[in-house]
């Protein structure tokens, strides 16, 4: 894993698996707001994914502080629109919080585990929240969520750690979790009875799910009418310090279409940041993800599955997200993960940026295994086939499984927010709120006081190893 782990990060690839949201295309995929690539920006965006399109967002309501308001911002993105981790996850709007209380308590504190489980449940309802509010058609479906435990030890530590959330945020809606039988599961859920019936019990929540890619898109559009510049197709070679006309510092940016000067830069690069930032080498690690959309089988509920699901063993899982009702292929089930039989765990899959294949243990389990979940309750496969489609895409992780989010040390005007674990959907809106209120000039109590300290870009998190995903979480989105 350490070898993998510090392979060199290189852009993009060409020429990636085709998600199944991005069939077709958005009408923006490709936009190039203008024919060239402008000589200089107030700010310039890398990455328009989640995060970059929440950080531009967010800057452009900022816009009528007195402390920063930008004329221009730019957004530069190496291939399509919203074409990296957002517009390949599985759409599952999903915490789990309960599941890295324990690390989170232990690593920074219980003040500060009770803030990430407070800033995952409010990103969530942010972005259906914001869904509504301006008509995005991103299938955007609150709904409930199971986690269905297959391991004893695991069972039992999750029953510590929802007793442990409860203990330190009484009341508070992010401490809501149910405890299941392995007979409730059966029972409500459909698990087990004929194919994989060692359930050991199961966990009851709020979550969600949506098209990441749509809603994103949606989000790019209201910022464009703004006045960002979108720039697709035009990948960022190098980011080098130069003064601007105050003497601060500013930013160079080298593309292959040309070079872009900035008063401030923001990285919303995830695990491909390394690429520009050379520091963050072996400490951002890309992780490449698989994701299947298949049909159902012919014995599951006619009207579809009503929640989400993970599937835990013990330290992995599988994510699975069936199509609400009135969606483009309405019940179909997207499911993610695969890695549990992995030989070396997920070492083979970190530091890779290829999301043009495929690893096949990994394909081949996740086109098996609902048949093994379900049981009975499966039957026989769908006349057209079980697999619909399957790509993959690159996820990033840092050394203590939390994101960076801040000024980059020893780089004045130079801002990131990436390595959301595989998270990104319950993160990256309200970590971009907070990135923006810093850029604004607004590092105050108030953000201070909800927004996680363990998140910040520090000197020291640099330091740390990378040993693996250290609590690979059950809601990878």
């Amino acid at each position: 894993m350490e070898e993998n782990a510090s392979s060199p990060v290189t852009l993009p690839r060409d020429n990636p698996t085709r998600s199944y949201w991005q069939d077709p295309p958005a009408d923006i995929a490709d936009l190039r707001t203008t024919v060239s690539l402008p000589e200089s920006a107030d700010v310039v965006i890398v990455g328009s994914g989640i995060t970059g399109a929440a950080i531009a967002w967010n800057l452009l309501q900022n816009a009528r502080h007195e402390n920063f308001a930008p004329r221009s911002i730019v957004m530069l993105e190496a291939r399509q629109a919203c074409s990296g981790a957002t517009g390949r996850n599985g759409g599952h709007t999903k915490a789990a919080s309960y599941r890295t209380f324990l690390h989170h308590a232990k690593e920074h504190g219980i003040a500060e585990a009770v803030k990430v489980a407070k800033l995952e449940l409010a990103n969530i309802r942010a972005l259906h929240a914001f869904a509504r509010e301006h008509n995005i058609d991103c299938d955007s479906h609150p709904c409930q969520t199971v986690d269905v435990v297959y391991d004893a030890a695991q069972w039992a530590e999750d029953q510590r750690a929802v007793q442990a959330l409860r203990d330190a945020m009484p009341g508070h809606p992010a401490s809501e979790y149910g405890l299941l039988t392995a007979d409730e599961v059966r029972d409500r859920f459909y698990c087990g009875r004929g194919g994989d019936e060692d359930i050991a019990g199961g966990v009851f929540y709020e979550a969600g799910s949506m098209s990441s890619y749509r809603l994103v898109i949606g989000i790019l559009k209201l910022c464009l009418e703004r006045g960002l510049n979108l720039l697709t197709n035009t990948p960022v070679l190098n980011v080098e310090k130069m003064t601007n006309g105050d003497g601060s510092d500013g930013w160079r940016l080298e593309t292959e279409r040309g070079a872009i000067t900035a008063r401030k830069v923001i990285l919303a690069t995830n695990g491909y940041t390394a690429h520009l930032l050379n520091q963050f080498q072996g400490v951002i690690v890309p992780l490449r993800g698989h994701v299947t959309a298949q049909r159902p089988g012919q014995n599951m509920p006619q009207n579809g599955l009503t929640v989400t699901y993970s599937f835990i063993h013990g330290d992995s899982y599988d994510y699975m997200i069936p199509r609400p009702p009135g969606s483009r292929f309405e019940g179909d089930i997207v499911i993610g993960g695969g890695l549990h039989d992995l030989t070396d765990g997920a070492a083979s899959e970190y530091g890779t940026t290829d999301d043009t294949g495929f690893n096949g243990v990994i394909a081949e389990n996740l086109h098996e295994c609902l048949p093994d979940y379900f049981g009975d309750n499966w039957g026989d496969d769908h006349c057209d086939g079980r697999i619909r489609r399957a790509w993959t895409g690159i996820m990033g992780y840092s050394p203590d499984g939390c994101p960076f989010v801040g000024a980059v040390p020893g780089a004045e005007n130079l801002w990131m927010a990436a390595s959301f674990q595989g998270h990104g959907m319950v993160l990256c809106w309200m970590c971009a709120k907070a990135l923006a209120a810093m850029i604004d000039g607004r590092d105050d109590d108030e953000l201070k006081d909800w927004f996680p300290d363990a998140f910040r870009v520090k000197e020291d998190r640099l330091k740390q190893a990378f040993r693996g995903a250290l609590h690979l979480q059950a809601a990878e989105s």
